[in-house]
């Protein structure tokens, strides 16, 4: 396991008794139902957001909980599937769509076998033996390019590129990669009134979102936006790596996201996104945008920091969201990414971070809201996904979706994290395990 992968010194079981029978009903559903047979259609392809590495870290994590056997091999059977339609069609270095987030997936199973015993620990520094090396070369070209003019944010960009390399320490190129990545990130940050963010300008936008933000915006998404970045420097810091130039970013930057709290009785703490000429507007409950994620990076960034008030921010954000109304929540499925099953897994990682018992109860909540979704007999293992068409997300079909990021195999690793006494290691690709210690619950 890399240093960053300590999170919290235990993991217990959430869920009990009927609610445990559900979620592992439907989590063999799903294994089943996807089985080891290449993805078709959409899903076709290696990435880890909608591909075959995503697949293959959930027949990883029920090899590890020890959920049934002949998980394992299914699982590296999927990552090297990954690696060859990686080699055949080559891809862009985002971490969510491109070659460093199957290069992550081929370290976590790495290390994973490492840590059973199925190869030397020693095997992992032999590049005959390490399946990253043309990934670290890759990510080392594209990070030598300056001036930096590509994206920074965790599903695309820099932020990204920074979980993979998190993943592949103590190696030489992940300090490397870091190291450049703090560069690039100072190299672009925006000042703002009270601190720092890191701007998404017009022509970095998707194509349908240009037209609402016509000058650029400062995005408050995990998934897009300044969060992610404040939670991957957070674990740069704890991780010992370019501390002081990484440590003063992220304090400019966590200042700056404070301010941008929405006033008192707003239906969310912060907003999706501030900037010129852009709508303030309270955001759903979700990792990829509004108070969970944000919550869970505040966390992160107060331990690395040692900065105890920022810890309580993050706390009394989830608090809020583990006990908001649920038709406030904005919640409409059950994926990983804006679904109830995402929701429910940042409370429970929150809860098993600090033992706050709010947290603990709207977990419960929200996981029995996402098997709720189910319907055995349709979709993959039951579950549906709400499904933008032809891209556009103002006209949403249920379809079957097999994928880690809005499809069955992301509901069913929140469902086993919720029924196994073994600590996710998927879930670090979302930037959500916490660091080290104990936020007091008073």
């Amino acid at each position: 396991m890399s240093p960053t992968a300590t999170s919290t010194p235990t993991w217990s079981p959430l869920l009990e008794g009927e609610d445990r029978e559900r979620a592992l009903a439907a989590v063999t559903a799903v294994a089943e139902a996807i089985g080891d047979a290449p993805l078709a259609g959409a899903a076709s392809g290696p990435t880890l957001a909608t591909g075959e590495a995503g697949v293959a870290l959930l027949f990883d994590a029920l090899e590890r909980a020890g959920f049934g056997a002949g998980y394992g091999e299914i699982a590296v059977l999927r990552i090297e599937r990954a690696m060859e339609l990686l080699a055949a069609s080559p891809l862009e270095p985002g971490l969510f769509s491109g070659f460093t987030g199957v290069g992550w997936v081929a370290e976590v199973l790495q290390r994973g076998l490492a840590d059973d015993g199925a190869a030397e620990a020693g095997d992992l520094e032999d590049d005959e033996q390490d399946l990253n090396v043309s990934v670290d070369e890759a990510l080392a070209h594209h990070l030598a390019k300056t001036p930096w003019t590509y994206h920074f944010d965790l599903t695309t960009g820099l932020a990204g590129y920074g979980v993979y390399a998190l993943e592949r320490l103590p190696h030489p190129a992940a300090v490397a990669a870091l190291e450049w990545i703090v560069e690039h990130l100072a190299e672009i940050a925006a000042p703002r009134p009270g601190g720092l963010c890191w701007h998404t300008p017009y022509e970095m936008q998707p194509e349908p979102n240009r037209k609402w933000f016509p000058k650029g915006l400062d995005n408050l998404g995990v998934a897009h936006g300044t969060p992610g970045v404040i939670a991957l420097l957070a674990r740069i810091v704890a991780a010992g790596v370019a501390v002081e130039r990484a440590g003063g970013l992220l304090r400019s930057a966590v200042a700056w996201l404070l301010a941008q709290k929405l006033p008192l009785g707003e239906r969310s703490i912060f907003p999706y996104s501030v900037g010129e000429e852009v709508k303030i507007r309270p955001t759903r409950a979700a990792w990829c945008f509004g108070d969970p994620g944000i919550a869970a990076a505040l966390l992160a960034a107060g331990r690395a920091a040692g900065e105890p008030e920022w810890e309580r921010e993050g706390l009394a954000a989830a608090r809020a969201v583990a006990v908001r109304q649920a038709e406030r929540c904005g919640v409409n499925d059950a994926c990983l990414c804006h679904g109830a099953a995402g929701l429910g897994h940042v409370l429970n990682r929150l809860y098993q971070a600090t033992g706050d018992p709010d947290l603990r109860e709207g977990a419960r909540a929200w996981l029995r809201r996402a098997l709720d979704f189910r319907q055995p007999g349709r979709g993959i293992g039951g579950f549906l996904a709400l499904i933008p068409l032809d891209g556009d997300f103002e006209n949403l079909d249920w379809q079957e979706d097999p994928s880690f990021l809005n499809g069955s195999t992301g509901m069913a690793l929140t469902l086993l994290a919720a029924i196994s006494e073994e600590e996710p290691a998927w879930d670090r690709a979302l930037l959500l395990s916490p660091l080290a210690g104990r936020t007091s619950t008073a």
